[in-house]
């Protein structure tokens, strides 16, 4: 008995592990949102905070050095000239915006369709893939007078000479894709005797679709490039004109605040472009494929 009553107490003086000494999933996932938010604000803040003082500076030289605003105008000149001229800058911004999605779209579905005929038929590739180079090597600015002469539509040769710089993205992007599937995997299929829809569906659409968003967001912003020069070479004036003929116009007068403001459109127009398109890339591709996935640094 003495024995006994020796042992119990150290027995019962046991010190026991605390139950937050390991991390728990709860608290894990908590801390990963927290970075998560943290990244996400700082992907905005930073940016934001170095084009803010970028423009403060931009703002003091021109006023500290008295510089005349058909030189240099300082950003707050634009902003005003945006606001006084917006009737006419927001028509011009409505027409780009047009023209650019037309002729992406119009890029999307051509470059799409001609890829899945260069992955399904090799001949198809081979016949026609030299000439979608030709059309990609070829500068933009050279042929589109003659596509404005042989094509007595303003409107349609603007929208033809965007296509063709949007278009080689989409195409070689897609091609790309479609050739990436995993060699083993194609044998899978085979061997399990997969259609060639079936095949296509669950084998070559994702391998493709990773290569085919990159594509998507080049090609956004040259559809928005291949508009502004088209409409430069047609030298285009009126109310059915976009942007590019402001920025003309504007050159012709001398109103170089009226050239920084269409000038100041088109560059957002472009970063909108780009925002959206990045936006659909990280929402289709991110629960699954690498390149869209957040890792912790």
């Amino acid at each position: 008995m003495a024995s006994t009553s020796t042992i119990e107490p150290s027995v019962m003086t046991a010190p026991t592990p605390p139950h937050d000494a390991t991390p728990t999933a709860q608290s894990l996932r908590e801390r990963e949102d927290r970075l998560r938010r943290r990244e996400s604000i700082l992907r905005v803040a930073v940016p934001v905070a170095i084009i803010a003082a970028l423009l403060l500076i931009w703002e003091w030289a021109v006023r500290a050095n008295d510089i005349p605003h058909y030189i240099l105008p300082a950003p707050s000149l634009i902003l005003q000239t945006l606001v006084d001229n917006w009737s006419s800058l927001s028509d011009a911004l409505w027409f780009t915006v047009k023209l650019t999605l037309l002729a992406l779209t119009a890029a999307i579905v051509g470059g799409v369709l001609l890829a899945i005929a260069f992955g399904m038929f090799k001949w198809v590739e081979i016949g026609l893939f030299p000439i979608a180079v030709l059309l990609q090597v070829t500068p933009i600015i050279a042929i589109a007078p003659l596509i404005l002469i042989y094509i007595s539509n303003t409107t349609a040769a603007l929208l033809l000479c965007a296509w063709i710089v949007a278009f080689f993205p989409i195409l070689s992007n897609t091609v790309i894709g479609l050739k990436s599937a995993d060699n083993n995997l194609r044998d899978l299929f085979r061997l399990y005797k997969a259609s060639p829809w079936q095949t296509f569906r669950y084998l070559l659409v994702p391998s493709a679709l990773p290569y085919f968003m990159a594509g998507l967001k080049i090609a956004g912003g040259l559809s928005l490039i291949g508009a502004v020069v088209a409409e430069f070479t047609a030298g285009t004036a009126g109310k059915e004109t976009g942007l590019a003929s402001r920025i003309l116009e504007s050159s012709f007068r001398t109103e170089i605040p009226m050239m920084f403001a269409a000038l100041l459109l088109v560059s957002l127009l472009g970063i909108v472009i780009f925002i959206v398109f990045a936006t659909l890339s990280r929402l289709v591709l991110g629960h699954w494929h690498e390149s869209e996935m957040r890792h912790e640094r």
